[in-house]
Formats: C-alpha cells, structure tokens, sequence
C-alpha cells in the first residue's frame, strides 16, 4: 500500500496505525513516486485530497492506466472542501471521505489490504 498526504505529521499517523496493525506504507513523496508504487504492485493507495495539486487529475490517470487501474483509492479530504470530495468520487476514486472518517476506519484499511 502506498500513501500520498499533504503533510509530514498526517503522514506519519498513517505510518504508525500501519504499523500498530503489522503492515507497511510506502509513503510517496509525490504523484510520480506513488504512480510507480501502484505500478510495482501496491493495491491500496491512500491519497489525501489536501495536497497541493490535481488529486482529481491523479486518481483518473490512476484508473485509466491498465497497469495501474485495479488499484484501491482511497481518498479523504477536509470536511468543508466538499468539491474536492466531490470531484474525487467523479474521478473513479473507490472510496471518498471526510479526513475524520478515515482516521476511524483506517486500521480496518490497512488490515483489509493486508489480508
């Protein structure tokens, strides 16, 4: 699994409830480097819709290109930014939510992506 966040803090909460649930994240330091995760194999991509960029642009090409377009997108973002949300789920992301409901649920993430 691999993870794109928009800051060093956020990022290592996904390392450590990876690791608090016996699994890896490769955490991407940007859209070529978590592109060729996806394409080494990763399954799961975690992608925060609060990173500087078009994360809508990302998660199509992730969808359209046929070594890539099996993956797992999850994307969360704030709340509040309802058209990134929005814009995330028309792009073909799996799963869109809040950054509050991701936290929640991301040890079952990782657990699922791990069995």
């Amino acid at each position: 699994m691999v993870a794109l966040a928009a800051d060093l803090m956020f990022a290592s909460r996904i390392r450590g409830a990876a690791q608090a649930v016996g699994r890896e994240v490769t955490l991407a330091t940007g859209e070529a480097a978590l592109v060729a995760a996806v394409r080494a194999g990763a399954s799961l991509v975690l992608l925060d819709l609060g990173r500087r960029g078009d994360m809508p642009d990302l998660i199509r090409r992730l969808k359209e290109d046929a070594a890539t377009a099996d993956a797992t997108i999850v994307a969360f973002g704030s709340h509040v930014d309802a058209g990134a949300l929005t814009a995330a789920r028309a792009a073909g992301a799996d799963r869109v939510m809040a950054r509050s409901a991701f936290v929640k649920v991301l040890p079952e993430l990782l657990t699922a992506a791990g069995a």
